[in-house]
This record gives C-alpha cells, sequence and structure tokens, in this order.
C-alpha cells in the first residue's frame, strides 16, 4: 500500500521493517477462466464513531448466534504511530448499527491489525501484533505525546514487547484473557478446520526464525504449536511474502493465500494449497489477482469467496469467487470503488441470512482527516 501521508511510513516500507518454505506440490499455476458475477451493492456507508482517529485493518465475524462482531487498531494517530490499540464493535442488527468502541487490548507500544474468529466450541480469538515501527517516524518529528509513550519504556523494555499475540474470551466478549504468543501473526487471524483443530497460517514477526507456514491448535486457541513451512517459489524471498489467509473447501482441501512483494507478481495475491490438513504445502503460484492481501472464505453454497483491496485508481475493494475449491477464480467484482488514495483495504466479508454479504475495511476519505471503517452490503446475482 502506497500513502501519501507525511509522518507514515508506507505498508511496504513497514513490511520491510518488520522482516516481513518445503513441502509437497499439490497442484500448478492456474489463472482466472470465469467471468465475473454481477454484484449489487445496496449499502454503503462508514460505521467508525470516532473521526478524531485512525482506523485500521479490521476483521469482521459473525458469530453463530447471529451477532457481527469487527475488531480493529483504533485510538491512532495516523498509519504508523506508537497510540494503536485493539478495539472491538459489536452489531446486532446485520451491520444497521453498532456498538460504541470497547478496547479489548492497550499494550504499552503500537498495537496493530486485529483479526478474529469464533471457534466451534464457543470461544472467540482476537490476535494482533505490536510494532516499534514509529520509532524511525518519530526522528523526524518534535511531538511531546509521542515522546511521552516511547519513554515510558526503557529501550530494552520496549523491545521485549514485540511478538504476535492472541486473546481469548470464553463468555462471548464479556471478559477477555491477557494476551499470550500465538507463534504467527496474519492481519485476519486463525480458521478452524472441520475436524475441529485450529489452523493459522501467518509469520514469526519477530520471534523464531521469521518462518512463513502455519501452526496449529488443538485446544480451542489456547496453545499453539508450529506446524509446517510454506515452500518458496523459486527466485522468490520468503522474506517478501506477508499477510496470509486461509480457508478450507467443501472437499477438505486448504487454501491460503498470500501478499507477494517479490519482484515476480509483486503485488500480486500468491496461493498455496494442502490436501493433509496443512503437514505439507505446494509452492505458492500466482492466480492472476493483483491486489492485497487477500479474506477468504466459504459461502453457504461451498463457494469460496476472496475479498482484497485495490490500491490502484480505480481505488477500492474487489472480490472473486471460485466454483471449483480454489483451483481457478472468476473475473474480479468491485465492491467498493470510490476511493481517495492507496490508503484502504483489509476487507473482510461475512455472509448474512438472506444470503446477502456484508464487507468490511479501513480507508481514508478525501473528507475525513483520518481513516475510517467502512462497510458495504452487497449481493452476488446468479
Amino acid at each position: 500500500m502506497l500513502i501519501s501521508h507525511p509522518t507514515a511510513l508506507s505498508r511496504r516500507a513497514f513490511l520491510r521493517k518488520t522482516g516481513f518454505a518445503l513441502g509437497v506440490v499439490h497442484g500448478v499455476p492456474r489463472l482466472i477462466r470465469a467471468a465475473a458475477p454481477d454484484v449489487e451493492v445496496s449499502d454503503l456507508r462508514v460505521i467508525s464513531r470516532q473521526p478524531e482517529f485512525y482506523h485500521g485493518w479490521p476483521t469482521l465475524t459473525r458469530r453463530r448466534n447471529g451477532q457481527l462482531m469487527v475488531v480493529y487498531s483504533g485510538g491512532r494517530e495516523s498509519h504508523v504511530c506508537p497510540f494503536g490499540r485493539v478495539e472491538s464493535m459489536l452489531s446486532n442488527d446485520d451491520g444497521g448499527s453498532w456498538t460504541w468502541p470497547r478496547v479489548l487490548f492497550d499494550g504499552p507500544i503500537d498495537d496493530r491489525d486485529a483479526g478474529v474468529v469464533e471457534t466451534s466450541r464457543g470461544s472467540l480469538l482476537v490476535t494482533t501484533f505490536s510494532s516499534l515501527a514509529y520509532e524511525d517516524v518519530s526522528k523526524g518529528r518534535n511531538d511531546p505525546a509521542w515522546q511521552a509513550v516511547n519513554e515510558r519504556l526503557s529501550a530494552e523494555e520496549r523491545k521485549a514487547q514485540l511478538n504476535q499475540w492472541m486473546l481469548r474470551s470464553e463468555d462471548g466478549g464479556v471478559s477477555w484473557s491477557t494476551p499470550y504468543p500465538s507463534l504467527v501473526n496474519s492481519p485476519h487471524g486463525p480458521i478452524e478446520l472441520s475436524d475441529g483443530q485450529l489452523l493459522y497460517p501467518g509469520k514469526e514477526l519477530w520471534t523464531g526464525d521469521r518462518r512463513v507456514g502455519v501452526a496449529r491448535s488443538s485446544d480451542d486457541g489456547r496453545s499453539w504449536q508450529w506446524l509446517a513451512r510454506i515452500p518458496v517459489r523459486a527466485g522468490d524471498s520468503e522474506a517478501e511474502y506477508h499477510e496470509l489467509h486461509g480457508v478450507q473447501a467443501a472437499g477438505g482441501r486448504v487454501i491460503v493465500h498470500i501478499r507477494n512483494h517479490n519482484p515476480s507478481n509483486r503485488g500480486e495475491t500468491l496461493q498455496t494449497e494442502s490436501t493433509d490438513g496443512g503437514m505439507t504445502w505446494s509452492t505458492p503460484h500466482a492466480i492472476g489477482v493483483w491486489g492485497l492481501p487477500s479474506f477468504l472464505m466459504r459461502l453457504r453454497d461451498d463457494r469460496l469467496l476472496m475479498t482484497y483491496g485495490y490500491r490502484r485508481k480505480p481505488f477500492g475493494n474487489r472480490a472473486r469467487i471460485s466454483t471449483d475449491e480454489g483451483r481457478t477464480w472468476s473475473a474480479d467484482m468491485v465492491v467498493s470503488g470510490d476511493g481517495a488514495s492507496g490508503d484502504l483495504g483489509y476487507p473482510s466479508t461475512v455472509e448474512l441470512q438472506d444470503g446477502s454479504l456484508l464487507s468490511l475495511w479501513y480507508e481514508r476519505l478525501p473528507d475525513h482527516p483520518h481513516a475510517v471503517l467502512r462497510q458495504a452490503r452487497w449481493r452476488i446475482k446468479t
């Protein structure tokens, strides 16, 4: 993502700052073959309530009781700053209205991308990661607030706060655990497989060897173990694979999308697949999709849907459908195309009871001083 904000690092520079693999090939590269279905967008609105703050990188989920929950990085001054915290909002009317933001976690340094999933046992898992990228930005500005926040801890203590974190609730979000390490991170968090295992495709940002791969939990997300590294395509650097997300298709095949910053297919989404529950993975390959990062979901009719940010004119968010478990993807469907800049995206999507879709993302609008949370209710015409 390229950003014009004078005090912000570009997302690409941020990923480089964070330092943002080997298995069996299960497939070969395939490109788009199907035409895009018609799309009808019935509602497009801003849902964030605090224009004095910058809102970033949300994830939306629909709970089994029908309630919608969105988590995101709130309380921010800009794309990169020391003030980020994990916040949530709830909707009990399919996104028609949202509760006032609630702070779930506010660590002593910047808390960024927030993911959320509800497990089949009813637990809510929220993910985030901590960052010191703002220290580079602060060198070029004389801001007492930034300095005061930074000086709460020593340099060594600040560095000790860097990790990939998870919070857990077993009472529907009434109370939350203290953060605990999740081994890897990705913006939208882990997924649940049909056997009840949790799979977390992601990246070690600050720990281990900064591998790109998957972690697994067999205890409802209480603890995580490293499962497998994702292979590296010939000519690629693993360090340029970022922001993964996955889905399990109806037949059991697991598909993971990767934000790619390697010279080959730069700015595109790469795809890798597993047919053995995540133990081994195909070599990542291009699928003909410019735009990222991707959020994956399975619709009730078993089609797969990917939604992703589109950071060149016309700026916005797009979607594609797969009817063959991710082997091919349709042409793109425009969910929004009126963006003011590339400072937008990370759309996640849920399917509502009536079959319509609700996508939610962050975006800097021309008439807002900071990024907002925005949503679209839309339908695929079949």
